[in-house]
């Protein structure tokens, strides 16, 4: 979910470069990391034997339609062995709608990518050779927080790889949007119907399903014009997962004629380049000025023209903080005169966005979501109306970015006055779509990184990009 430049945010061309360089290590990933999980084959030994102790036909039988087995006793060869490992007892549906919990059981979830931090001299590595033998009893986050965000991660591959199976010319936005957030809920295993439990897991941000010219903040609304996705369209796809507050942020473009290939992989690489860029102590004068050269070393052809991509200018990644989507660190996609840079422990969406167009967004009509502004005291609210949705609003939502579409499944009606109240005394901001000009393409990828003390992790990674 892209971040809005503030307007007294200035801009530069003179800023400077200089920023550890980094090496990338890609572990191989358990299956679960590339998409939907299948069970282990029951019966089956730790050596790869059939267990032939147990009828097949028999076990057969015992298998649920799901593919989960009946908990009855079985018959087991009274032989002196190591204990087999655990298997998987389930397998993911689809649509995805099979809580995680309840495949992976006891065992982690799996790990986004691991980046080490490297500098060109040996000597200031933050891993030094002294350090390593520590390295493997230090916890260098708390197990809590990686297993929250890894299980979060993991939500939300499992979800996308589905979409992209959906997300056809043909297909609305509502449906789109409601595969989405079906699945999220399903998968965290908290539908968020009852106070207090969208805390628990769900839903980071609304589903944001923006196409061309529309950049980001889109999303169906109840009894709106449904939008169908047609051929020429270039949609992207931007949602988020939390898991007790902690916030996946990721987002993919969708295209498909041939055209925009080259508008896809513009945006791709440079949020790669961000990715490979970010670090503990990078500057984001010198993040932004990578992201912008790359971006803008692609064209496009449209119409038998050659078209530039440019990196949109005023519109950032940032970091995230527990249960806010947007923190007070922006990372540009063009050059930018500032001071900031990264620190140990931050989480960053490192994303860009990439437009034929003017590549300068600006607001248009409609509501795409409302945040509560936490810092701004509801002592002025006196409509009794008003108030009362905002006890709804802090009961469920909290800080979290929520849509009208949340606030009427939840069974909140006639909300819509007490809604211009309370975003007129500045307790609700709302958020309105972004555009550039009409007739331009704009395309986004996405991603969120951990910036742990010895290395980074791409946590969102999967093998779709």
């Amino acid at each position: 979910m892209g971040s809005k430049t503030p307007k007294d945010h200035q801009r530069s061309p003179n800023g400077s470069s200089g920023s550890p360089a980094t090496a990338v290590l890609n572990p191989p990933k358990p299956a679960a990391a590339s998409g939907l999980l299948y069970g282990a084959i029951e019966g089956e030994d730790e050596d790869g034997g059939d267990g032939d102790d147990v009828d097949d036909d028999k076990i057969r039988a015992d298998l649920k339609a799901d593919g989960q087995p009946h908990k009855g006793k079985r018959k087991k060869r009274n032989r002196n062995k190591k204990s087999k490992k655990k298997a998987l007892s389930g397998k993911q549906t689809t649509p995805p709608r099979v809580p995680l919990a309840d495949i992976f059981h006891d065992q982690p979830y799996p790990e986004g990518e691991i980046a080490e931090y490297v500098t060109e001299n040996d000597n200031i590595r933050r891993t030094t050779a002294e350090e390593i033998r520590h390295l493997s009893l230090v916890d260098n986050m708390d197990a809590e927080f990686l297993n929250d965000y890894r299980k979060a991660a993991e939500v939300h591959r499992q979800v996308r790889q589905h979409v992209r199976t959906i997300a056809s010319p043909g297909i609305s936005m509502s449906q789109l949007a409601n595969e989405i957030e079906d699945g999220v809920r399903a998968l965290t295993n908290h539908q968020g119907l009852e106070a207090g439990d969208a805390f628990k897991a769900g839903m980071g941000f609304p589903t944001g399903l923006c196409l061309n010219n529309v950049a980001a903040h889109w999303t169906p609304n109840p009894g709106a014009k449904e939008v169908i996705l047609q051929y020429d369209d270039v949609l992207k796809v931007d949602f988020g997962v939390h898991v007790s507050g902690r916030i996946v942020d990721s987002a993919f473009t969708v295209a498909f004629n041939p055209a925009y290939d080259n508008l896809l992989a513009a945006v791709k690489a440079a949020t790669n380049t961000g990715l490979k860029e970010a670090g503990i102590d990078a500057r984001m004068d010198h993040i932004s000025e990578s992201i912008q050269e790359v971006m803008e070393s692609y064209e496009v052809e449209l119409n038998r023209k050659p078209i530039p991509v440019k990196a949109v200018r005023n519109i950032t990644g940032h970091n995230i903080l527990r249960y806010k989507i947007h923190g007070d660190k922006q990372v540009p996609f063009v050059k930018t005169a500032t001071t900031q840079r990264m620190e140990e422990g931050d989480v960053f969406a490192i994303e860009t966005f990439g437009s034929t167009g003017k590549a300068y967004l600006k607001d248009d009509l409609g509501v795409y979501g409302y945040g509560r502004n936490e810092h701004v005291s509801a002592a002025g609210v006196h409509n009794t109306s008003a108030r009362s949705l905002l006890k709804t609003i802090d009961d469920n939502f909290g800080t979290l970015v929520f849509s009208r579409r949340y606030l009427e499944r939840i069974g909140v009606k006639n909300y819509h006055l007490a809604m211009r109240s309370l975003i007129s005394n500045g307790v609700i901001e709302s958020y309105g779509p972004m555009i550039d000009i009409p007739g331009s393409y704009v395309a986004q990828f996405e991603h969120t990184i951990l910036l742990r003390p010895n290395c980074k992790e791409v946590i969102s990674r999967g093998d779709d990009y």
